[in-house]
């Protein structure tokens, strides 16, 4: 396969995972030869994501099983951006609406994880994900802690992702839900 001239110019090349790269758990097509191209033209490639539901290797263990070759070291999830912005402040509490990859991610950053705890609704930050296991309990802890002041911090404002029965709910959809209330 040989590289278009618009990409040849490029020495890094930024690949968006859903809906890109796969749908679902599957490859699209042509995609694992031309991210193989890209490497065999000497290009860097990094993948993104801004699926807050799994952490980083567990989106390279699926690049492997997908067909591509992958190292952690080219995978930026938007919930280490989220860790890498939450540093920032000097530590805190945080209630996490999503899954255990966000929680790491936010805990990493040396907030103290206060969900299923008496203090969860005054915490002084609210980061949200979206997760399948997303609960009433959750949006009514995240809304009653950023109602009594706490800053509300969304992983992403997408709406939806693409899967392959149609589109499902994303971070957005939740941060709306919590927004509203």
């Amino acid at each position: 396969m040989t590289l278009s001239p618009r990409i040849a110019r490029y020495d890094q090349v930024l690949l968006d995972l859903d809906g890109c790269v796969w749908l679902g758990d599957e490859a699209l097509e042509g995609a694992p030869e031309a991210v193989s191209a890209l490497r065999d033209a000497g290009k860097s490639v990094a993948f993104l994501t801004n699926d807050v539901r799994h952490a980083p290797e567990e989106f390279v263990r699926k690049l492997w099983r997908l067909g591509f070759q992958a190292a952690l070291s080219e995978v930026v999830t938007v919930g280490s951006v989220v860790q890498f912005l939450l540093s920032e402040r000097d530590g805190g509490a945080a209630f996490v609406v999503g899954a255990q990859a966000l929680v790491d991610d936010v805990a990493e950053a040396g907030l103290r994880i206060v969900n299923r705890t008496e203090f969860a609704t005054r915490a002084d930050v609210v980061v949200v994900g979206a997760h399948e296991r997303l609960s009433y309990e959750e949006i009514r802890i995240a809304a009653q802690a950023v109602l009594r002041g706490a800053e509300l911090i969304g992983a992403t404002r997408d709406a939806t992702f693409p899967m392959p029965d149609g589109p499902w709910p994303a971070s957005g959809a939740v941060l709306a839900a919590i927004e509203v209330a």
